[in-house]
C-alpha cells in the first residue's frame, strides 16, 4: 500500500505508546450507520477486518479512519416528494404550500434513509514518533481534517501542527523554474501550473509537456507564480507539489518498486519501503523550502 496524496503534520506532543493508542482508538471504532444516520465515522483496521486498529512495523505506526456514508441522491428524494405532493393535492384540493413541501421532503428523506446504499472509505495516517511526523493520505484537506479531529477526540493531549516552511512553496517553485535550476536531489518533470496574481487569476497549465525555460520565464515576468509543479526526488519518487505544501500523485519509480518484489507480505513490504523513503524525502523537501521556522 502506497500513499498517493500527502498532507503532513508535526507531532508537537506525542506520548501515546502503541498499546495505549490501540485502546484509545477502540473507544471510537467505526459503527454501522443507524437507520436514520447519513454518515458514521470511526477507526478501522488499516490492514484487514479483524486486525488491530494500530498496525505496527518497527517503530512506525499506521492507523485508518473509516467513513460509512449513505447514498441518497437529491433527484430520488425530489421524485418521491413530487409524487407524494400530487397525492396530497388531490386529498386537500389545493397545492401544498412551502412549509408543507419542506415537511414532506424531510419525511420522504427519513423514509428512504433505511433503504439507501452504503459506501465505505478509508483515510490512512502514518505516524512516525521517531521523526516527529504524521502523514495523512487524503486528496483534500477536508478529509484530512476528519481524521485529525477524531484523533484529537480519541487521544488525550495529542498536539499536531501543519508543517510550515521559511519559504512558501509558491515562491520556491517560481524561483526554481525562473532560474531553470531545481534544488539538490530533485528534478523538474513535465507538469506545472502558473497562476496570475491579478483579479482574473489567469492560469496556464502544462500537462506532460516540456517546460521551456524561456517560455516559463516570460510567464513569470508577466506576474504569474507557480502553484503546482511535478518533481522527482533522487530518481525514486515522483509527485506534484502544491501551493499548500501538499504532495499529490506520489508514485514510486521502478528502482523502488523492485525492492518489494517477491515479498511474502506485500502490505508490510510496501509500508516499510514507503516509510523508509518518505523519512528521507520529507526532510529534503523541507530543506529545499528553507527549513521550518525556528520556535520563538
Amino acid at each position: 500500500m502506497w500513499f498517493k496524496n500527502l498532507l503532513f503534520y508535526r507531532l508537537v506532543n506525542w506520548k501515546s505508546e502503541p498499546a495505549a493508542l490501540e485502546e484509545a482508538l477502540a473507544q471510537h471504532a467505526l459503527q454501522d450507520c443507524s437507520s436514520m444516520e447519513m454518515q458514521s465515522l470511526g477507526w478501522v483496521s488499516p490492514k484487514a477486518d479483524g486486525e488491530p486498529l494500530v498496525h505496527l512495523l518497527g517503530q512506525q505506526l499506521l492507523i485508518a479512519l473509516g467513513v460509512e456514508k449513505k447514498l441518497l441522491p437529491t433527484t430520488v428524494v425530489n421524485q418521491f416528494t413530487k409524487a407524494r405532493a400530487l397525492e396530497l393535492e388531490e386529498q386537500q384540493g389545493y397545492k401544498p404550500g412551502r412549509k408543507q413541501m419542506k415537511d414532506l421532503k424531510e419525511a420522504i428523506t427519513d423514509e428512504l434513509l433505511p433503504r439507501a446504499f452504503v459506501l465505505r472509505r478509508k483515510t490512512y495516517a502514518w505516524i512516525d514518533p521517531v521523526g516527529g511526523w504524521m502523514v495523512v493520505d487524503a486528496a483534500s484537506p477536508a478529509k484530512a481534517d476528519e481524521l485529525v479531529e477524531l484523533l484529537h477526540k480519541s487521544v488525550a493531549d495529542v498536539q499536531l501542527a501543519l508543517v510550515k516552511t521559511q519559504t512558501s512553496p509558491v515562491s520556491a517553485m517560481t524561483g526554481w523554474l525562473g532560474s531553470d535550476e531545481a534544488p539538490a536531489g530533485f528534478t523538474v518533470d513535465r507538469d506545472c501550473e502558473l497562476r496570475g496574481t491579478g483579479d482574473e487569476k489567469a492560469t496556464v497549465r502544462y500537462v506532460r509537456h516540456a517546460l521551456d525555460a524561456e517560455e516559463i520565464r516570460k510567464h513569470i515576468e508577466a506576474g504569474k507564480e507557480v502553484s503546482r509543479l511535478a518533481l522527482t526526488w533522487n530518481d525514486k519518487l515522483s509527485f506534484v507539489l502544491n501551493e499548500n505544501l501538499q504532495l499529490k500523485r506520489l508514485a514510486p519509480l521502478d528502482i523502488v518498486k523492485e525492492q518489494g518484489e517477491g515479498a511474502d507480505d506485500m502490505f508490510d513490504s510496501d509500508f516499510a519501503i514507503m516509510t523508509g523513503e518518505l523519512r528521507s524525502l520529507l526532510p529534503d523537501l523541507i530543506a529545499a523550502l528553507g527549513g521550518e521556522p525556528q520556535a520563538a
